[in-house]
């Protein structure tokens, strides 16, 4: 091929991509800076491309480098500084403190408000940094990985180079084990097959491998290095999202050959990484345009109902502030410069809004964040919100997906039904002696009709398929290895070793467990699976001959189409058979002869088994021709391929011969039983979202315990028109305890007409059971609970059609099940089953919002005795608007002389773990929010007025000759009574919370002694001051010991009753 021709084909963009631009002229200078600051700020363009193969682009697309800091050296101090000051109450202490610079309304020392501040501060840019240092340090870690880059020269094949400096067109090998570096277009595998394996769990959750296909022109190919020396191209689509899509095509410049379409088993995506094998593959996207990147995107932003409500309260503090500022001003007069009086009282009341209410909830949630990750009785589990740990003590609704969360996802085949006969597990081994029979007879003449065939050859027909009819691939131990220098592959490959292996050391990969549970069943009935490559598969029969057959399409299984195919070709008979399995929903419209087909579905779904509907079609080799150059065409297409796949697909799935049922059971989880009736005993509905069939969901529900055994239940399972669901709800108002049963179709009829309604009726049952829900409605369903109800809710699964869910729900619970890790990484929190969410929920949650209720009280209370103080100080002192307390007093009344003791409560709790569990009954009372409430609030508002006021007036009645003796009997008596207020209020010691308490009483001590400009040494020494102090300290503490004794015995709480 000439120059100019090569040329023609260097890297370039589609001319559709490429964005119109305006050809008029710019006249003035500020249409110039405008267009140059557009551009700039204007996020890249997404753009598909073509590129010549072994010829790395200049620099039309981004670098390979993933960056998740939030800061730089110079956006972090700004950055975090606005993020904590858009804080309305954040904004109002740096006011306060900013306003001391203003010599006409400073109130004592600038440290006294700048202190409490900066500390707040330095706390917070400190997590900041670190989080940061840290995404800094992962992000290095993978931009540095070592990659091997081809290079077009005999002597030095490759160079090993970091991840960050690979380019969209470099040609790079990935070894087993290793992650993939950048979105790749795969060339050439170690298999002469050209199959590759790979583990995508750090992409899409999935733990099960996945395979991927190389170019099958670049994979004939004797070497790497071959691929410098053909002239070809590949076009790849524009960056996407869809990490299960991928549309391209690749062109052999130098051949007469046609273009050969690409698509998602041609791809391997950053962060998969190689399970078996070497691959080569060339770049097509990088960095920011790879579908990792793309697909990380943040999650809802998520915010407990504690600090909603604590928020409502510091907004009335802050009105409080204003209201006792006015109360001042008013009873001064407003005469004079009294703006400027009245700043400075509302400089001495700021302390009601405490400055460390923030920080104490936020060390707090770590802190119980870190003791659910630590429980010996949780081991396994994560939380990865750290916000949010109080809402798992606020739960009302629970919404729970079945398979693999009330269900382990172990799947068992069980029954077998062929219409005529059916077999169960107790006669699995007639099955095998049958299958043996038939292909011992197989020479014998059949008769072609298929109502007249023998039982043999429909048992064998039905066994074969299942044993055909997969994506399922079987592992043997491989010994590989890769000529490096000379870029070529030598393996002793599976279908070289298998023969040697004894059947107990194969193991079977599959992205569905049904699938691996119908070919684990074959084998036990005498037909294996004993290899399988991209072209053939291969099955042993019961009498040990083997049966090739050549695999001429595969159509894989989609949630949308809920089915899978796959057509082989048998290489002994000549045979073009059609297989096709899957939902009963679909196939009952594709199979022929269907009249038993649904009442054994519904026999089965009743046992709780999971049902697939498996067919087959023969065809000649002229239909498949004709089938396979439509469907080469349509797979060609840049335009709506997928859809015209699917119509050309669907043209071959008509008058199919039902061949058999089959049964799969999925046992349930490890005391799932005990589980939900602990969660039902404390209050909590629970509601079942899944996607299988109304039958084995009801059957589920009912032997998990989900529905108690006194309860009914009431089934809308056809509900169509508007007038049917009026029907259906007025049915089911007349009912009582009896749980709801719905289908998706019949869930999406009652939303649309009544929705109000049908939520009232929904969240007042006992249960909920949604059968045929797709991930779409499972989000809306609890979107309309938290909407209808205005309560909490936490939705548990472990796939990703429980995603949307997950990070709906106010607390997102994943399990990391057989499904993969998707949603336990989408999840708030992660457990390893589905028991530990008792103890995570009626322990951990409720612990966690009792405690944050306790210290937000506490840190309120701190603030409001002392502005209690300064209030009655200064009506007595004719309203003026000095300070009580100024410096370093104030300073540490704010952090070293509380802090401790009061965040201590973190530690403490009402009852134990056990009984926690056993009386589940406890957790009731938390969803009524009496822990902290309106009521809970005034109830401390009114102690810490009562307090406030006893020590300082009991100060100034009893101080004698100075002011400096004042301070010090008032807050001596104001540490004593927060310390003796803290203890007062523990239920349970721990040894941490007995040295708070002497570590803050210590160091005041020290603190009178050597704070001379604060305290009268020789005062603080004599028995009038210790007698005083006692005496305040008594009054403003015991009449509160006795009121709690009191209620404690005539109207106890009930966790009182049982500890």
């Amino acid at each position: 091929m000439d120059n100019m021709e090569s040329q023609s084909n260097i890297l370039k963009t589609s001319k559709e991509d490429i964005p119109l631009i305006s050809r008029s002229r710019v006249d003035s200078n500020w249409g110039c800076w405008c267009s140059f600051f557009a551009k700039c700020c204007a996020p890249r363009e997404l753009r598909s491309r073509t590129l010549l193969l072994g010829k790395p682009t200049p620099g039309q697309f981004p670098a390979n480098a993933i960056r998740n800091q939030k800061y730089n050296i110079i956006t972090f101090l700004p950055l975090v500084l606005y993020q904590q000051f858009k804080f309305f109450l954040n904004l109002y202490f740096l006011i306060m403190a900013t306003s001391q610079f203003v010599p006409d309304i400073r109130i004592g020392y600038l440290y006294t408000y700048w202190g409490p501040l900066c500390f707040v501060l330095l706390v917070t840019i400190s997590r900041e940094a670190i989080d940061d240092l840290r995404r800094h340090k992962r992000d290095q870690e993978v931009n540095n990985q070592k990659c091997k880059r081809l290079l077009n020269d005999p002597n030095k094949p490759y160079e090993t180079v970091a991840a960050y400096k690979l380019k969209v067109g470099d040609l790079i090998i990935v070894d087993k084990d290793e992650r993939v570096p950048a979105d790749l277009v795969l060339l050439r595998t170690s298999e002469s097959s050209g199959e590759v394996f790979v583990r995508t769990d750090q992409l899409d959750g999935e733990t099960d491998w996945k395979l991927r296909l190389a170019v099958p022109v670049t994979q004939k190919l004797a070497s790497d290095r071959q691929l410098f020396e053909i002239n070809a191209s590949i076009y790849a689509e524009k960056p996407q999202r869809d990490i299960h899509s991928f549309i391209g095509t690749f062109s052999r410049l130098d051949s007469l050959n046609g273009d050969e379409s690409l698509d998602l088993n041609n791809t391997l995506w950053t962060n998969c990484v190689i399970a078996s094998g070497q691959a080569t593959g060339v770049v097509i996207y990088t960095g920011p345009e790879t579908r990792s990147v793309m697909n990380n995107s943040a999650p809802r932003s998520k915010v407990g109902l504690l600090d909603i409500e604590v928020n409502t309260i510091t907004k009335l503090l802050f009105a409080a502030v204003i209201g006792l500022a006015l109360i001042m001003m008013a009873l001064k007069g407003f005469s004079g410069p009294w703006y400027r009086y009245m700043f400075r009282f509302i400089l001495l009341f700021s302390y009601i809004i405490p400055i460390s209410l923030r920080v104490n909830l936020d060390m707090g949630k770590s802190f119980y964040s870190w003791a659910i990750g630590k429980d010996p009785a949780m081991k396994g589990t994560a939380v990865r919100c750290t916000t949010i740990p109080e809402e798992l003590g606020r739960i009302s609704y629970l919404l729970s997906d079945k398979t693999g969360t009330l269900t382990q996802n172990s799947m068992v085949l069980k029954r077998l039904h062929m219409g005529t006969v059916s077999f169960a597990t107790d006669s699995f081994d007639e099955v095998g002696t049958l299958l043996r029979s038939s292909y011992n007879n197989e020479n014998v003449k059949v008769n072609s009709d298929k109502f007249r065939r023998s039982e043999n050859t429909r048992i064998k027909d039905a066994v074969q398929a299942l044993a055909l009819c997969h994506n399922v691939t079987p592992m043997y131990e491989t010994n590989e290895k890769k000529d490096t220098d000379s870029g070529s592959f030598t393996s002793e490959t599976e279908a070289d070793q298998h023969l040697q292996m004894p059947d107990k050391d194969v193991t079977y990969q599959a992205s569905s467990p049904d699938e691996v549970a119908l070919v684990h069943w074959t084998h036990q009935v005498g037909l294996t699976l004993s290899n399988r490559d991209l072209n053939s598969m291969q099955l042993r029969t019961p009498n040990g001959r083997f049966m090739n057959y050549a695999i001429l399409q595969i159509f894989p299984f989609t949630s949308e189409t809920k089915r899978m195919g796959i057509i082989v070709k048998s290489l002994y008979t000549g045979e073009i058979i059609f297989y096709l399995k899957g939902a009963d929903m679909v196939m009952s419209a594709i199979v022929q002869y269907t009249d038993w087909l649904d009442e054994e579905v519904g026999n089965m779904a009743r046992d709780g088994l999971r049902t697939l509907v498996v067919a087959k079609k023969n065809l000649t080799e002229e239909q498949y021709l004709e089938f396979e150059a439509r469907y080469n065409a349509a797979k060609c297409s840049t335009t709506d391929r997928v859809a015209q796949v699917a119509q050309v697909v669907e043209s071959l799935e008509r008058e199919m011969e039902l061949l058999c049922i089959t049964g799969v059971e999925d046992k349930l989880q490890d005391n799932v039983r005990a589980t939900l009736e602990l969660l039902r005993n404390a209050g909590i509905k629970i509601w079942m979202l899944t996607g299988d069939k109304l039958e084995t969901a009801t059957c589920i529900a009912k032997s998990s315990s989900l529905v108690s055994r006194t309860q009914g239940l009431h089934i809308l399972k056809k509900v169509v028109t508007r007038s049917d669901a009026h029907l259906e709800l007025n049915a089911f108002r007349r009912k009582q305890d009896c749980a709801l049963v719905i289908s998706g179709e019949s869930l999406e009829v009652c939303l649309s007409y009544y929705q109000p309604e049908f939520m009232e009726l929904a969240t007042a049952a006992p249960a909920v059971v949604c059968c045929r829900c797709s991930p779409t409605q499972k989000a809306q369903v609890v979107h309309l609970i938290q909407k209808h109800t205005g309560k909490r809710t936490a939705a548990v699964g472990d796939g990703g059609n429980d995603v949307s869910m997950i990070q709906q729900a106010d607390a997102g619970i994943g399990i990391e099940g057989r499904e993969g890790k998707q949603a336990s990484l989408a999840g708030d929190f992660s457990i390893p089953q589905f028991s530990h969410l008792a103890r995570l929920l009626l322990v951990h949650g409720r612990k966690s919002y009792k405690r944050s209720a306790s210290l937000a009280q506490f840190v309120i209370h701190r603030g409001l005795i002392i502005s209690t103080m300064q209030a009655v100080f200064s009506s007595v002192f004719y309203l003026s608007s000095v300070a009580l307390y100024q410096g370093f007093l104030m300073v540490g009344y704010a952090t070293v002389y509380t802090m401790f003791p009061v965040f201590s409560l973190v530690l403490d709790q009402d009852v134990s773990p056990e009984i926690a569990l056993t009386y589940p009954e406890l957790y009731k009372d938390l969803a009524k929010g009496r822990s902290l409430s309106y009521k809970t609030f005034f109830m401390w508002v009114l102690i810490s007025i009562y307090q406030g006021g006893v020590i300082m007036y009991g100060a100034l009645l009893l101080f004698e000759d100075e002011f400096i003796h004042i301070v010090a009997i008032s807050f001596t008596s104001l540490i004593l009574t927060e310390l003796i207020m803290v203890a007062l209020n523990i239920r349970t010691w721990h040894y941490l919370m007995v040295l708070a308490e002497l570590f803050s009483l210590g160091l005041y001590a020290l603190s009178l002694i050597i704070l001379h400009d604060y305290f009268d040494s020789e005062f603080i020494r004599t028995t009038d001051f210790f007698w005083k102090v006692v005496l305040i300290t008594l009054i403003s503490c015991l009449p509160l010991y006795i009121l709690k004794f009191l209620r404690k015995k005539f109207s106890p709480p009930s966790y009182s009753k049982l500890s």
